[in-house]
């Protein structure tokens, strides 16, 4: 073969494998920029991923804060009511005390007032009897002032007691002493009364102190 023929094939067969290395040089460059790419987009979701995370993370502090706020605001509420209608019930039981303090102290205030003029009336009656002559005239006077008291108390309430003959009653009478009978009828029944017994709007204020017969 002739030399230059020769050296042409040469060079032909040289550069062809320099294409073939140019070619996989290339497929190989390629291929890495396809996997950077690749990479490139896994690394961008994956931020993007953690991104998301990280602002649902945010929002949900920021619900829980915004409940923690919410509940913080109702309990100040709360104590707040609490302290107010604490204080009003202070104040109340302050004002109560008070007023049962002074409805005590004038319980009788209305009772006396009108008892007053009773007083009045005895002190004309025992002036009358220090120069009077005439005792019916002061006798009738001292009825006028018994009267009068008696009408005064009853209508305030009081009432005495009639027990005289009726059958011993331990719920208003009190048994001082007892005597024999003077008929059959008049066992367990009062005979006589020591000291007379009151009701006040019919509640007993003071027992009838009482001798029964046996």
């Amino acid at each position: 073969m002739h030399p230059a023929i020769t050296d042409k094939v040469s060079d032909i067969f040289i550069m062809a494998k320099l294409l073939v290395k140019v070619f996989e040089l290339f497929k190989y460059l390629k291929n890495s920029v396809m996997m950077n790419e690749k990479e490139n987009i896994q690394d961008e979701n994956l931020e993007q991923n953690e991104n998301n995370q990280d602002k649902e993370t945010t929002q949900e502090q920021v619900v829980e804060l915004s409940q923690e706020e919410i509940l913080t605001n109702k309990l100040a509420e709360t104590n707040d009511k609490f302290a107010r209608l604490f204080a009003e019930f202070d104040n109340y039981k302050k004002r109560t005390s008070k007023e049962r303090v002074e409805l005590i102290q004038t319980a009788g205030q209305g009772v006396i007032s009108k008892l007053l003029t009773v007083l009045d009336d005895f002190d004309r009656a025992l002036n009358a009897m220090a120069t009077a002559q005439d005792v019916e005239s002061v006798k009738q006077g001292v009825d006028l002032v018994n009267n009068k008291f008696r009408k005064i108390l009853e209508n305030e309430g009081l009432k005495e007691m009639t027990v005289v003959g009726e059958t011993f009653d331990a719920d208003f009478q009190e048994a001082i002493t007892a005597i024999p009978a003077p008929t059959e009828e008049m066992k367990n029944k009062v005979i006589d009364v020591v000291e007379k017994g009151y009701t006040l709007n019919d509640k007993v204020i003071r027992y009838a102190k009482v001798v029964i017969g046996q």
